[in-house]
């Protein structure tokens, strides 16, 4: 079958609500400084209701990375569920209007569109909170076999692995890319992730996930090690390629018989640095995509990073296809 897409994301569908604050607002409502954590509808509604102005649009991990290769120009499709309410409103026209293809059907249960509350200290350390509502009731039934098939890499997120169904429908969606000779692709997402799945996600990274996305913490946490040496040897006997970012010394790509380190320029007007990982993940899949070599696939990723944190929010400011024919 010839690839209609280049890459398919599954997701958290989440609405992002970005909002400055300063570090007396996190202190007054007991929100540890830099977390993340979830919240009930009550809780996000009443915080939403004493932050001031701010930016709402889709968001969610994977959607966040499947935004950015939209900008590349790859040819992109997301699955996710939302409900037919105002965020979900919001959800489905910002994605829509980036020439993604979004055609899940909508949450019916009666809980509303997921929403995380992005909150920026003044030193653009993030902290969020989120509620899940209609996100986490994605289904093996959403996962759409021709999509899949017709998809180079199917892309997944780890913050989705919690509920059963949804572990479900991403093994129907490994199984099927694999079945039709497609890439699948996971990042760990968060550290807490990894700490409550170590076990299925070591299975995951040995016998279903060709690309595999983790930041230092994460990679060091899955092999249970605090030697990064170590926890690269160990990636390497399971996965084809492994992207670790690295923070401000860059990322490190891993292959079977490569381990290519990659710095990261210099950047002095840090803003936010909500979907850095996202990003980068974006970049490099479109390098990868493209049959380009890991080292400029890793480059590119880290021009994408470094572009988003230069500004509110976990999407583009800027054209990313110009900004990479500019910069690499």
């Amino acid at each position: 079958m010839t690839d209609k897409f280049d890459v398919l994301g599954i997701g958290n569908a989440i609405v992002d609500i970005l909002v400055n604050v300063e570090d007396d607002f996190l202190v007054a409502h007991e929100i540890p400084r830099g977390s993340m954590q979830l919240v009930d509808e009550e809780t996000s509604d009443r915080l939403y209701g004493q932050l001031g102005a701010a930016i709402e649009c889709s968001g969610g991990s994977a959607a966040n990375t499947i935004a950015g290769l939209a900008s590349l120009g790859s040819r992109t499709a997301y699955i996710g569920k939302i409900k037919n309410d105002q965020l979900g409103r919001v959800f489905d026209h910002d994605i829509n209007s980036l020439g993604i293809t979004f055609t899940t059907e909508k949450d019916v249960s009666g809980v509303s569109t997921a929403r995380c509350l992005v909150m920026v200290s003044p030193d653009a350390e993030r902290t969020m909170c989120t509620y899940l509502g209609a996100c986490v009731n994605l289904m093996e039934k959403d996962i759409d076999p021709d999509m899949v098939a017709s998809a180079a890499i199917t892309y997944m997120e780890g913050y989705l692995w919690d509920p059963e169904h949804a572990k479900a429908a991403f093994r129907k969606a490994m199984t099927l890319a694999h079945n039709a000779g497609r890439k699948t692709s996971l990042s760990l997402s968060d550290s807490f992730c990894v700490g409550r799945f170590k076990q299925e996600f070591l299975h995951l990274a040995e016998h279903e996930i060709d690309i595999l996305f983790a930041n230092e913490e994460e990679l060091l946490m899955l092999y249970d090690t605090r030697k990064i040496e170590d926890a690269i040897k160990a990636v390497q006997e399971h996965c084809e390629v492994a992207a670790i970012t690295r923070g401000a010394k860059g990322c490190t790509v891993v292959s079977a018989n490569e381990v290519i380190d990659i710095k990261v320029s210099q950047l002095n007007n840090l803003v936010d640095t909500t979907g850095a990982g996202d990003l980068f993940a974006a970049g490099f899949l479109h390098g990868y995509s493209q049959n380009l070599d890991l080292e400029t696939c890793g480059r590119m990723g880290n021009l994408t990073a470094s572009e988003v944190i230069t500004h509110m929010g976990a999407r583009p400011d800027v054209d990313l296809k110009q900004y990479l024919a500019d910069n690499l």
